[in-house]
Order: C-alpha cells, then structure tokens, then sequence
C-alpha cells in the first residue's frame, strides 16, 4: 500500500539582474528547469504544459521512486508573475506553486512558493520514516535550484 508525502516549499532571493531578466529566465520553462537538480528529461506537450521526469531514486539495481509529474505553466510580465498548476492524472505527484517577483533597490526580489503531492509506492509502515527524508531531499533540491538560479542571474 502506498503513501502520500506533501511538501511544501517558500525561498527568496536578491538578484543584482533586473525584473525583466529574471522574468526572461523563469518564464522560460524548460530553460528554467535546466537548473532544477536530477531531471532525467522535460517534455513540451504544447499549450505550456510539460511532463516532468525525474532522475530514479534507487539502490544498487533497485528503483525505489521516480517522480513524474505535468504542469501548465502561465506567466504575465505586468504583474512579474510565473505560475504553474498541476495536471491531474499524469505521473505520481502533483506540484503547483510560482515565481513573485518585485523591484529591489539593488535589482529584483526573487520569492518562490512551491508544494507537492508525492505518492510513494512503497508499504504505508516506511512513511513515519520516509516522509522526513522526502521532505528534506526535496526542500535541498530546491535549494541547490535557487543557487544555480540566482547564480546564472549574477552572470546576466
């Protein structure tokens, strides 16, 4: 039997670049997304909506989880704003969240707010276990996206 871990995730950044910039960035979602850790592949299935495909957790041989999932994807430069809602019934997770974006003295605030909705399929036992390991690997790899996200920004 398995079971559901739900993470939620809220990071903010100062980057030197201006709004636009960052705008052009993020709303270009497979560009975007080539700095977001261990995705195995991304694809376009039109109407700004894509399939996610994460890179297997496993052990050794054995593959304990790979995450897939599909967003549609809307951004409005006036309002600085790039948000993406899930699509039901594709993969095994649903991920909806966005990017904020304001002017700052010394270029643009950066504010992501993301969650998800992972099933696990693994015995219902393992998620007392499991389900801090999960939250804690997803939360570093938003992380590390925030890092190289506002790194390449600093080169812009």
């Amino acid at each position: 039997m398995s079971f559901t871990v739900t993470i939620s995730v809220s990071r903010h950044f100062d980057s030197p670049a201006l709004p636009g910039v960052v705008f052009d960035l993020l709303s270009d979602v497979q560009r975007s997304a080539s700095y977001f850790p261990d995705v195995e592949r991304i694809d376009d299935l039109g109407d700004n909506t894509f399939h996610w495909t994460m890179e297997k957790i496993g052990i050794g041989e054995y593959t304990l989880q790979q995450t897939l999932y599909a967003c549609t994807y809307r951004s409005d430069r006036q309002k600085m704003k790039v948000v993406w809602t899930p699509v039901e019934g594709v993969g095994n997770a649903l991920v909806e969240g966005g990017w904020t974006l304001s002017p700052a003295a010394a270029g643009t605030r950066v504010q992501l707010d993301t969650k998800g909705r992972l099933e696990v399929d693994l015995p219902g036992f393992l998620q007392f276990l499991l389900s801090p390991l999960i939250e804690m690997a997803f939360a570093q790899k938003i992380d590390r996206y925030i890092a190289n996200i506002s790194e390449t920004l600093r080169h812009l």
